[in-house]
């Protein structure tokens, strides 16, 4: 691309040598300047490769929101609360469609959705391959909850159910935080950045939420 650039300036530098039409090449000269400085700047970026902040924290927030998304379906399903079944509802419809974007840019960068890379490697500043160990799971991901959890989540009924619900999604939401606030440090790519921010906002809003609303159940996140 910028072979090609340069020859297309060369050419139109040829030909504001001549006298007839020089303002015209002028013109045009200026505007494939100004074409290919926003090339190099916006254009010219190569895609995060895949072991990069980027990759790895598209990959493991796809995975840290799916489960979110599924806790939500669950606490859906059980309870009577217009304000739980609400926050259920905005947590499904926002992060399954974060979800989407994540899975589309590792589409977009020709990566795949799944790795030998450990998760949350990114965050650590690694980037060599690394096989997963026995040991390492999506539950490493901060604020993830056990699968013990999820069945007692399931098993649950009623206000029991409203307080396990809240208190794993705040803890899930205070990882998905600190994740976002992780690659805040490590990237200044505009689209990854801008998800984080709003990620960090949106829910940092609903943790505030979620505490009231467990406050109201006579419960705290540690009870």
């Amino acid at each position: 691309m910028r072979s090609q650039l340069d020859q297309g300036l060369g050419r139109l530098l040829h030909a504001m040598e001549k006298p007839a039409g020089r303002s015209l090449y002028v013109a045009l000269a200026v505007l494939v300047v100004a074409a290919a400085a926003l090339f190099l700047v916006f254009g010219g970026r190569g895609a995060p490769g895949d072991a990069s902040p980027e990759a790895g924290f598209a990959r493991d927030m796809a995975t840290h929101h799916a489960q979110a998304v599924a806790m939500s379906f669950t606490i859906r399903d059980k309870s009577e609360s217009g304000e739980i079944k609400n926050l259920a509802f905005d947590i499904i419809n926002t992060q399954a469609n974060q979800r989407g974007m994540f899975l589309g840019w590792l589409e977009q960068w020709e990566l795949t959705q799944s790795t030998d890379l450990r998760p949350m490697r990114w965050m650590s500043g690694g980037h060599g391959h690394t096989q997963v160990s026995a040991s390492a799971s999506a539950e490493t991901m901060p604020g993830m909850a056990s699968a013990q959890e999820l069945a007692e989540l399931e098993k649950l009924t009623g206000v029991e159910a409203e307080v396990l619900f809240l208190q794993l999604m705040i803890r899930h939401h205070q990882g998905g935080v600190e994740m976002a606030e992780g690659l805040l440090k490590l990237s200044d790519r505009t689209e990854v950045v801008r998800m984080a921010r709003k990620i960090v906002d949106g829910q940092q809003a609903e943790i505030v939420l979620m505490t009231d609303l467990l406050a109201r159940r006579g419960a705290s996140l540690s009870s």
